[in-house]
This record gives structure tokens, sequence and C-alpha cells, in this order.
């Protein structure tokens, strides 16, 4: 929502931000434009060229230069609105369209309607710090698991099935397996890989400091929940920055993009697959906790959430273990949050031991 300042200006700025350079539009209380003028996206730039517009309302979209730029803002003593991009592009679809018009978009919906253009909460600095370990990490796990595909690949052309085996050990069990005419080009990616997983152990360790140093309570409290662990819990816990940036836990499950997309019309009103609009990584990440919950490894500790995705995948239907973990993933999303906003206990069959006393109560 936008941040509010001591002195209110009826002033009224858009800008369209660019990597090299931002356009501005004015608009007075009227909204009629007083002025429109351009800069180099940088943060002398930007103090320098709203100088005369003191604690004005200003509107930006989310993306990779918001972060820094509303920070920025903020501290000048402007009040700031972070607009969805997805909003915007649905309300400014114009054939014409030029960054100045743009800009003189964003500042006629942030002075008339502004709740249209939905709000975007960026992390704090040192949240966002934290958090690109993480992601520099799942970077790292990503180029690995690809070179590893990639030689498995090049040796069924030769015949060669190389044994399963888990990354750790993947380049050990490779190289006595791998043909004498395609180790020279094989051996150079095996080094890689192993510098690779050098590297994602380094991301590990410096991870694990930042936690003990920082979020070692809100971690243990997601780790309680078997299946969920240092990664993800540390990943959500920093994406999320906060519990109470959401009313309801329920509400996490959408933000993240589990739940699945709506578009009915008159009668029609069709099964969609899920939105995907939120955070990618740690959606894939609450989807591996969900695959390893209904797993054989699972099994170890019986819950709810266990329970809840057997029944789904019991039922059969098309494509029904798929639904099952995106299910599962999406109520693994409300619980943690639900954990971590009250502090709670995890209890993994407290739905279980409910019913009886339900069972009791309606007869």
């Amino acid at each position: 929502m936008t941040q509010t300042t001591a002195k209110t200006s009826p002033v009224t700025i858009g800008l369209d931000v660019g990597d090299r350079n931002t356009h501005a539009c004015v608009l007075d209380a009227s909204r009629a434009v007083v002025a429109r003028f351009s800069f180099a996206t940088t943060g002398s730039q930007l103090t320098h060229a709203l100088r005369g517009f003191p604690s004005a309302r200003l509107v930006i979209e989310a993306g990779s230069q918001s972060p820094w730029m509303s920070r920025h803002l903020r501290e000048q003593g402007f009040a700031v609105h972070v607009a969805d991009p997805r909003r915007v592009q649905l309300l400014a679809q114009d054939p014409r369209k030029t960054d100045r018009r743009d800009a003189e978009t964003l500042a006629r919906m942030e002075a008339g309607m502004p709740e249209l253009l939905g709000a975007v909460h960026h992390r704090g600095l040192q949240a966002q710090a934290d958090l690109a370990i993480v992601r520099a990490r799942d970077l790292v796990v990503r180029m690995r698991t690809k070179a590893i595909q990639c030689i498995r690949g090049m040796s069924k052309a030769f015949g060669v099935r190389l044994p399963n085996a888990s990354s750790k050990v993947f380049t050990k069990r490779a190289i006595e397996e791998l043909p004498v005419e395609l180790k020279p080009a094989i051996e150079p990616l095996l080094a890689q890989i192993d510098q690779l997983s050098e590297t994602i152990r380094n991301y590990e360790r410096r991870m694990d400091d930042v936690v003990h140093e920082r979020y070692a309570a809100e971690v243990a409290l997601l780790r309680q929940v078997s299946g969920v662990g240092r990664i993800t819990a540390t990943a959500f816990v920093l994406t999320l920055e906060t519990p109470d940036r959401f009313e309801t836990s329920r509400q996490v499950g959408s933000w993240l993009g589990l739940c699945p997309r709506s578009q009915a019309s008159g009668d029609a009103d069709p099964r969609l697959p899920i939105s995907k609009a939120g955070d990618g990584a740690l959606r894939r990440l609450l989807v591996q906790c969900a695959q390893y919950i209904l797993g054989p490894f699972g099994g170890r500790q019986e819950s709810d959430l266990r329970n809840f995705g057997l029944a789904l995948v019991a039922r059969g239907g098309r494509a029904a273990k798929r639904k099952a973990v995106t299910a599962v993933a999406r109520k693994l999303a409300v619980l943690l949050h639900s954990l971590w906003k009250h502090k709670s206990t995890y209890e993994p069959l407290r739905q279980t031991a409910c019913r009886p006393r339900r069972v009791a109560l309606k007869a």
C-alpha cells in the first residue's frame, strides 16, 4: 500500500523506469499534466530530478530496479506505491505505447483509483541480501543438474546407460562407465560438476551462518514439519520476510501461485491449472517437499498432510498424483505460515485427533 508521510502533497508523479533512463509525468490536484522529464536511472539523478516535488505521491511498476528505488525514495520522504505490473498491463494496453505515455498512465491511475494498481511488497535490504544466497545456490544446483543430464544423454548415444547415483557421487560412478571415445569430451564436464558441488557446499555453509545469526527461531518453527529442510525453511522465511504481510494463512497459497486460475463467464467455469503467479523458486521447493511427504520416506511420520494427499491420489483420475502434490504443497504453505505467525508447536495428526470429537458431538 502507499506509504503516507507527515506532509501530504497534492502532486502525483508516475515513473516509467528503464535500465538506463526513467521517464516522469507530474500531475497536479486536478490531474492536469504540469511537467514531463526524463533522467538517468541512478540514485543521484533520481534525487536531483525530484527535488522540486517534496512529499509527492510516486508510483512505479515492480521490476528489477524497483526494490532499491522504492527504498531510496521513501528515505527522501516520498509516498511510494509499487504497482503490480500485471494490473498495469491489463489497464494500460495502448497501440501507441511510449515511455512518456506509460509514465502518464501510471500517474493518472495513481491519482484516480490507486487500488486498481495492486501493491507489491519489497523486502528490506538485509533480507534481500540474505535471500540472494539462497537464490544463487538454487541457480548452481540447476546448472549441476543440467550438466548431469547432458552427460547421461551423450552416453546413451554410445550405448552406455550410466548407473543411478546421487549428485554427490555421480562423477565417480560415471568415470568408471564412460566409453574411451567419450572421455575427452566428458571428463572436463565431470570436473566442472565437482566444482559446482563445492560451490553449493560453500553457499550452504554461508546460509547456515546467516540462519544462525538472524533467523534461527523462525527456521526452527518451520522445520518441525517432516519433509521441510533447512533450505525450504530459510527460503520461506526470507521470501515472505514477515508473517504479518497476510491477514490469513490461506492467502499464502494463492500468493505463491498454488491455487487454480479462474476464468468464469456466464455458465462456463472451466477447471484451469494453477496460476503460478508467485515466487517460482519457493513454489518449486514446496512442491519438492510435497513429493517427499507423499513418497516412501514420508511414511516414516504419519500426518494429516500425507493422509490428505494419499486420499486425493486414491480417487484416481487424470494426473491424480500431480494434482495431489500441488494440493499438498498449497496446504504446506498455509501450515508453515500459521506455525510461524502463531509460533505454534506442530501437531502432525491434529485434524485426525479432532475428528472423533466432532463425530461424538454430532451424535
